[in-house]
């Protein structure tokens, strides 16, 4: 079976065929595409960077966890502005001999070190004149308010204020009451942001924490859902609202499955796998396929497109993104594949370990996100996969990926679409 796999991938495409579909240079005429950011996983490249003079350096935490360090990222891809980024382990793991302190921490290009998250919000957006209205007095407000209406919690970057001391989830109440209360003071402004019409610091002080209450409240408590817009009207809007933002909605924002998936984890906030997400796995999972597919629908595209401006690295939408992430790090990706092979992934079980085999498929993949049908709903189409090892390439991918640490939501929801639509029922989804 797997000879016929790698069949039928050479009769639809080569590597090379698929990197010249999703390549940005095949969009440009009159010049070389920029070159992706800087982006060193100081885990992977534990030495000194050669640090640049004019645009600063953002270390922050390595899988894209911390809330305090999403803040600055978010800023800094909201102002489109040129910097350099440093991965950083704050699980327990390897940290570089040149870094010390928490994250977030930005070495500026004159060699100045800063931390703290908002006080780097507000000096970017002065260095850079974004536009957050940084220097606003209702701004800040909004920004102080988080203190006074966010829960007493045990400290955590994996799952934030969702914990006690003693590893249980706070109560559902203190959660309710919580919304109510961010549901509040968004009602206090005539826009569908902290400060009205206008995406400003205070969104991006919020952003973080709601972004994980959305997607981790209701794996620990059923139906609590912070976006019901029965129940919280104001809050609702804002979600809508960010979801609009393209740096945000592209690139900074986790998903809901990465960010239950997080939860799985003991320690650092949890004591072990929180017993309330298995009993509400079957919502959860449909919730999460339904939202994969609404982020697929035309919006994406122009979203994508706004947040291509000036990035002329990106591919020219976000499924051929995924594709061009792939063609990337295919040798990565297919080491792994095999190392979870070898240790009994029920994803990859039909491809026995062979190299050849999990190449073809992943090459298959590669191909069909590469060749995406523009004027048809993604998740309307067929998922094109022939093969069975392709699907279950897919369905491997899309539980391995992190989101944000390895691509956007938007992007990610393409591949979960995918994953999904190959799936021969609904107990598969995201399985070991």
């Amino acid at each position: 079976r797997s000879s016929s796999w790698r069949q039928s991938a050479s009769l639809r495409a080569s590597w090379q065929d698929v990197e010249a579909t999703v390549s940005p240079s095949s969009l440009s005429t009159t010049s070389t595409p920029s070159l992706p950011p800087l982006c060193i996983d100081s885990v992977l490249d534990p030495q000194p960077p050669t640090y640049s003079t004019t645009q600063p350096t953002l270390y922050r935490e390595r899988h894209g966890w911390c809330p305090y360090s999403e803040r600055v990222w978010l800023t800094l891809e909201y102002g489109n502005v040129n910097y350099d980024t440093v991965r950083i382990d704050n699980t327990g793991g390897g940290r570089p001999s040149y870094y010390s302190g928490q994250t977030p921490q930005m070495r500026w290009p004159d060699g100045s070190i800063q931390g703290e998250s908002m006080d780097l919000v507000y000096e970017l957006d002065q260095r850079y004149d974004l536009g957050l209205q940084s220097d606003n007095d209702e701004v800040r407000n909004a920004v102080n308010e988080f203190r006074n209406i966010f829960p007493r919690a045990r400290p955590s970057s994996r799952a934030a204020y969702l914990f006690q001391y003693n590893g249980d989830p706070l109560s559902r109440s203190t959660f309710e009451q919580t919304l109510r209360g961010v549901n509040d003071l968004l009602g206090k402004t005539d826009g569908n942001f902290f400060c009205g019409d206008d995406f400003t610091a205070a969104d991006i002080a919020w952003a973080p924490f709601l972004e994980r209450y959305r997607y981790q409240l209701p794996c620990l408590h059923e139906e609590l859902w912070p976006d019901d817009v029965f129940s919280y009207q104001a809050l609702s809007d804002w979600y809508a609202a960010m979801e609009l933002v393209p740096a945000y909605a592209c690139r900074v924002s986790g998903d809901a499955a990465s960010w239950r998936k997080v939860l799985n984890m003991a320690g650092f906030g949890n004591s072990g796998f929180p017993p309330e997400i298995e009993a509400n796995l079957d919502t959860i999972y449909k919730t999460e396929d339904r939202l994969a597919r609404e982020l697929t629908r035309d919006t994406a595209k122009v979203l994508w497109s706004r947040y291509r401006e000036g990035r002329d690295y990106l591919a020219e939408t976000p499924s051929k993104e995924v594709a061009l992430t792939l063609v990337r790090n295919r040798k990565a990706i297919a080491a792994d594949a095999l190392k979870q092979a070898s240790r009994g992934s029920s994803h990859l079980s039909s491809l026995a370990q062979d190299e050849n085999a999990i190449d073809a498929a992943l090459l298959e993949l590669a191909d069909a996100l590469a060749n995406d049908d523009l004027d048809k709903e993604f998740d309307e189409k067929d998922a094109n996969l022939t093969s069975d090892g392709a699907m279950a390439m897919a369905r491997f991918l899309d539980d391995r990926i992190c989101v944000p640490r390895d691509m956007g939501a938007i992007p990610a929801a393409y591949l979960k679409v995918f994953a999904n639509n190959s799936k021969p029922d609904r107990e598969q989804i995201n399985g070991a």
